[in-house]
């Protein structure tokens, strides 16, 4: 091919370039669009804190109360197991991944099941796996639940929030002390006076709880005590909302403590005991009661008003319209007792399943209809469904023939039993946050958590402002006093990363500005490449838009990686028309030429850059749906900046470049000076002493060589955030009391340790370390991190996210 002078290149070249710079109208219309079309993909870009990566996890939970852990095994584990593996698309085992895991523990089965890497559609293979699970339920054995198929177990929540309950404030404890200080003081006085040191045993509970069980149990621990002589002349003193023990004894306060607590767990099993009373208090002088309640820091809401609480806000929470579910950790499920005597039901010749099979019979609920009645439409509701224990103790009992006498009383329920209203007990799940008062103190508050997960496809930004603002409508009608803290937050995480990529932005166009103006010696050229990177990101954004990219953290991760490539075109545009313009061409040719006559190396060079990262794309399973968008933002962000050479480069050249003032120096005249001498000096120096350069450069090689073999290799960077969590195990026959008991020392271990580290590294903004810490006993709490499996319902296990 003949070479080609420019003036011929001049006349014969009609490109890109060149229509941007002659028609200029056009192309600022162009620019205009492309900056609205980026900033429009920027604002309505989905945001969200990590991809969106399909879940390939589920698991089967089955209960079978009163099993054995091998029975569990053998007659419902192994059938779990056959019925999943049936599925064509379970991930093959290997020493690091499984397919089907199973744990088998007494009255409880546990059965994890992982599709393959490949399967895209998860939902279509977890309905099938879940439609084999409902064809075993039949062959279960008798007293084994149905099975339970999780398939939302990978669901990572948008926003994890906490509702404590504060301890009693100094008036409820001004008015209960009293009652209980009047109590004592009048017990006493009854009694007498005493030889010995009199105490008072007190427990105080809410008011809604019945007195019968409380007393029933205080009477057991006083007459044990009494039998053992930790106590003597005892007696009980009931009050609103108290109980007491009151006697003389011989021992301290802490041996009187750790008798109570023993006798507690040991004969009054103390599990079951209504999780709304407050640990006992041992009074010497009736003055000081109001001083040793304060030291109890007992609950001021129960766990049915927490209840309460939480469904609210999770109500109004659900209208959000980004919000897809809302789901509450750490609810104790309410129940109904029957207690009931043997010998009371044999006398009318009644058994206990004789209750069971009359309560069943009217707890129905059928269809029902309406009736016209003077001109008015009246439902007719033919079920027997109990709506509270009143309705369940009006239930009538019919004994066998003979078992009354003739002309006796019709017999209803409330008359055979003693009916109450309680939670479910022993507890199965807890959940307790952990704060430091205003005096260093640390304290531990009951609470319910709830997990909001954000909808598919919405911006995290837009998700957090409707959430802060139903939060905000719903604490008005809440009480003031009410705990509700943000345990987890990814609104505040995307927002602090998008901060971090606008700070990243801002330090490269600065950066690009002092070298453009110490490498070209003039501000027009700067300017023409700050300009360059905000256009380059915001076609970027527009592509990003176009090809469904959410804005997340791999995303703004890319972009910032891009930043240091993106300017690269736009600087050897800028340099090639600033040489055109020093040739003498005018600003209307050069500023199209320059970037013209460089056009080849710049196309190659951007697809060299945009090839290396496509090898991402070939990722498969969940690593490959992390990095998805990696190479694809790259790319894009690369034909940007190629486009942003080739259109708008020129254009703004056109503009803002002129010619130099003084000729520019000749080559010969470059090597014999300045920092072009110094460079050409060591140059012709290195290729005199070529084999030298080798050798040295060899031994460098092997020296890096050798330094990465012993370089440890991780793929993913620890992903650091404010939250870390803890996981704390038991013996699997562990009760969930001992896993509260562990679980509490743990905190006061952190607290301890935190608090050390931060007398040791004193900090401007806090003095404390830790902030908060929620446990949640008995089972894992929601995923709020995708990488951080939560753990399903154990007795033995506990985690704490501080």
């Amino acid at each position: 091919m003949p070479h080609l002078t420019d003036q011929e290149l001049i006349e014969r070249t009609h490109n890109t370039s060149r229509f941007f710079v002659e028609h200029r109208q056009i192309a600022w219309a162009a620019l205009v669009f492309a900056v609205a079309w980026g900033t429009n993909g920027y604002f309505s870009m989905p945001q969200r804190k990590d991809p969106e990566i399909p879940v390939r996890v589920g698991v089967a939970l089955c209960k079978w109360p009163g099993a054995t852990a091998q029975e569990v095994e053998q007659l419902v584990t192994r059938q779990i197991e056959q019925a999943i593996a049936e599925n064509k698309h379970i991930h093959p085992a290997t020493p690091d991944e499984y397919g089907i895991r199973s744990i088998s523990l007494p009255g409880l089965s546990i059965v994890y099941v992982q599709l393959a890497e490949n399967v895209s559609n998860t939902r279509e293979q977890f309905s099938d796996i879940h439609l084999k699970l409902q064809a075993v339920t039949p062959k279960l054995p008798a007293g084994a639940s149905g099975i339970q198929f999780q398939s939302d177990f990978g669901d990572t929540a948008a926003l994890m929030m906490t509702v404590a309950s504060p301890p009693i404030d100094d008036l409820e404890i001004r008015m209960r002390s009293r009652s209980v200080e009047d109590a004592i003081s009048s017990a006493r006085a009854a009694a007498g006076p005493s030889k010995t040191r009199r105490i008072s045993i007190v427990f105080t509970f809410p008011l809604t709880l019945s007195k019968t069980g409380v007393a029933e149990a205080t009477e057991v621990l006083r007459l044990g005590a009494e039998r053992a002589g930790v106590l003597r002349r005892s007696r009980l003193i009931t009050g609103r909302g108290f109980m007491a023990v009151d006697g003389e004894t011989d021992l301290n306060d802490e041996g009187v403590d750790a008798y109570v607590r023993t006798f507690g767990r040991t004969r009054l099993h103390e599990s079951e005991f209504d999780p709304d009373m407050s640990y006992p208090v041992i009074i010497h002088n009736a003055p000081e009661t109001q001083q040793k309640l304060a030291t109890v820091a007992t609950p001021k809401y129960t766990f049915a008003e927490l209840d309460d609480f939480t469904d609210l806000i999770g109500r109004t929470l659900l209208g959000a319209p980004q919000t897809s579910k809302v789901e509450r950790k750490g609810v104790l499920p309410k129940a109904v007792y029957l207690d009931y005597s043997q010998e009371r039901l044999a006398s009318y010749g009644l058994q206990p399943s004789d209750l069971s099979r009359t309560l069943n019979a009217r707890n129905i609920t059928l269809p029902g209809g309406s009736i016209e009645v003077g001109g008015r439409r009246i439902q007719i509701d033919p079920s027997g469904k109990f709506e509270g224990a009143r309705d369940i103790g009006d239930v009538l009992i019919t004994p066998p023939k003979g078992a009354l006498p003739k002309g006796a009383l019709p017999l209803y329920l409330r008359s055979l039993v003693q009916i109450s209203r309680g939670y479910q007990a022993p507890p199965e799940y807890l959940n307790f946050y952990t704060s430091i008062g205003k005096d260093g103190k640390q304290r531990r508050y009951r609470a319910i958590t709830l997990a909001v997960y954000m909808r598919s496809g919405e911006q995290i930004r837009q998700f957090g402002a409707s959430i802060d603002q139903k939060l905000s409508q719903v604490r008005a009608v809440l009480p003031s006093d009410l705990i509700i803290v943000r345990t987890s937050d990814q609104p505040l995480q995307v927002k602090e990363n998008i901060d971090l990529f606008m700070e990243a932005l801002l330090e490269a166009i600065v950066l690009v500005v002092l070298i453009s103006l110490i490498g070209f010696w003039e501000w027009r050229s700067a300017l023409l490449m700050a300009l360059s990177m905000p256009i380059t990101l915001a076609m970027t954004f527009g592509m990003a838009h176009m090809v469904h990219i959410e804005l997340q953290q791999v995303s703004i991760a890319t972009l910032i990686i891009a930043l240091g490539l993106l300017v690269d075109n736009p600087v050897v545009a800028n340099d090639a028309i600033k040489h055109q313009l020093a040739a003498g061409h005018p600003p209307v040719v050069a500023a199209w030429f320059g970037p013209t006559k460089l056009a080849r190396a710049i196309i190659y060079a951007t697809l060299t850059n945009i090839i290396a990262y496509l090898p991402f794309l070939m990722l498969s399973g969940s690593t490959g749906d992390f990095l998805h968008s990696l190479p694809i933002v790259m790319a894009g962000a690369l034909i940007s900046s190629l486009l942003v050479s080739r259109m708008f480069s020129p254009l703004l050249g056109y503009y803002l470049l002129r010619p130099p003032k003084r000729p520019e120096p000749s080559m010969e005249e470059r090597r014999t000076r300045g920092f072009y001498g110094a460079y050409y000096r060591l140059v012709g120096r290195a290729i005199r002493w070529r084999w030298a350069v080798i050798g040295i450069s060899l031994l460098f090689l092997g020296l890096g060589v050798v330094v990465a073999s012993k370089m440890k290799s991780q793929f993913f960077p620890d992903d650091v955030q404010y939250w870390s969590y803890i996981d704390v195990w038991l013996p699997n026959d562990a009760a969930l009391s001992a896993t509260d008991d562990a679980a509490s020392r743990v905190e006061s271990i952190v607290r301890r340790v935190s608090g050390a580290y931060a007398r040791a590294h004193p900090s401007k903004e806090s003095d404390e370390l830790l902030e908060s810490l929620t446990t949640f006993v008995g089972g894992g709490g929601p995923r709020f991190w995708y990488s951080a499996a939560p753990e399903l319902p154990q007795r033995n296990y506990a985690r704490g996210i501080l």
